[in-house]
């Protein structure tokens, strides 16, 4: 498909996509590339032995900063925390310059609207780098924008190109194109000087290897787009290969593993909430996830080895008496493992590894097991603590 979908948005870099032999599909609302000619398989393996490039200009991007900063460094940022926190379950005042922390963004009940990055700006004080999900980030700029009254401002960054570089060589690569990045530890970012515009470089990423995301101007996304290609340790991925690497790390989608239904409990998400807002039972839905935290769960989010063809999203989880105890909510195909994963939800009495359940595909049982996740081991660099 060479032409974009009627009523879908294109990234700054569609064009590059089509001429590298991207096939394009409808995703979250934009036409983006789910295999290029290595296709999926080769792809994901390639990014988990070198460095694959994602375009993931479809997240939302964006920047909270005060209107009237004071100009003492740490009340600018808790008096711009403060306004974020009441939405989330995450410990936001107590990031440090620089540092990006995962959260959700929570509804009355507790249940997640979104799951985002929030950090604190290394340079200027009383601001936040935001990135929330494509699917979500009107609703979501929305939220956080009316909490924010007429304290800070919301400044949407997704007109923008968004390009993660992930893999063991990754941020070696980046580092002959950006000089300094390779100082950067796992969740924390900076500003760079490149082409004389400013990128924003985070070390982070969601397939479960170490690497980067960079963001930067429409005007030059094209530019770096090349650069990163120029090296032959670097190849295009498409959505296809970032979903499977995702799920062998374990990490949750939002809209399949998450929704408003579901906690950060449930998802087995506790190290989200934080442990000051635990003390303090101060987000949206503490009563609920309090409890869930001294054990009163009706489901948890697993992991599971599926022996046969993959457990979709749908699927339903059967006990070994053939009983419904559950949905699988992700599956598919592990290439670094050679066989079918998934994730679902199960109550907590199926939940420990090594119990035997059943999957129901297409109509035929095939055994599955509970396993610890992540499937495939998390490689995050983490700087040694001075």
């Amino acid at each position: 498909m060479s032409e974009p979908v009627e009523d879908l948005k294109t990234t700054p870099l569609y064009a590059k996509h089509v001429a590298a032999g991207g096939r394009m599909v409808p995703f979250g609302g934009y036409n983006l590339p789910v295999q290029y000619n290595t296709g999926i398989m080769g792809e994901h393996k390639w990014t988990r032995e070198h460095a694959g490039l994602f375009d993931v200009s479809h997240m939302g991007p964006s920047f909270l900063t005060l209107n009237n900063p004071s100009g003492d460094a740490d009340a600018d940022h808790a008096a711009v925390a403060a306004l974020v926190e009441p939405l989330v379950c995450g410990d936001i005042n107590g990031l440090k310059p620089g540092q990006v922390r995962y959260t959700l963004l929570l509804n009355e009940t507790g249940g997640a609207i979104d799951d985002l990055m929030v950090a604190r700006s290394p340079l200027f004080p009383g601001s936040l780098y935001i990135v929330v999900n494509a699917g979500t980030k009107d609703n979501d700029f929305d939220i956080i924008a009316k909490a924010a009254g007429d304290k800070a401002k919301l400044t949407r960054a997704d007109d923008g190109a968004l390009l993660a570089l992930q893999g063991p060589e990754a941020v070696a690569v980046l580092d002959t194109i950006v000089p300094g990045v390779a100082e950067l530890g796992f969740m924390t970012y900076a500003p760079f000087e490149w082409n004389g515009t400013k990128l924003i470089i985070a070390r982070s990423g969601y397939t479960g290897e170490d690497g980067c995301e960079i963001l930067c101007d429409a005007s030059v996304a094209e530019a770096m787009w090349d650069a990163l290609l120029a090296d032959e340790r670097v190849k295009p991925i498409g959505l296809g290969a970032r979903d499977s690497l995702r799920l062998e790390a374990g990490l949750p989608l939002y809209g399949h593993d998450l929704d408003e239904t579901v906690s950060p409990t449930e998802a087995g998400l506790n190290f989200a909430v934080s442990k000051r807002r635990r003390e303090s039972a101060d987000f949206p839905g503490a009563a609920r996830i309090l409890k869930e935290f001294g054990g009163e769960l009706s489901r948890i989010r697993v992991g599971l080895f599926v022996e046969g063809a993959p457990a979709r999203e749908g699927t339903e989880i059967l006990d070994a008496s053939g009983m419904v105890v559950g949905k699988v909510t992700s599956g598919g195909f592990a290439p670094s493992l050679a066989r079918a994963i998934a994730l679902g939800f199960v109550p907590p009495a199926h939940a420990t590894p090594g119990t035997q359940l059943q999957v129901s595909v297409r109509g035929r049982m095939q055994p599955a097991q509970v396993t610890a996740t992540p499937f495939v081991p998390h490689r995050y660099f983490r700087k040694a603590k001075s």
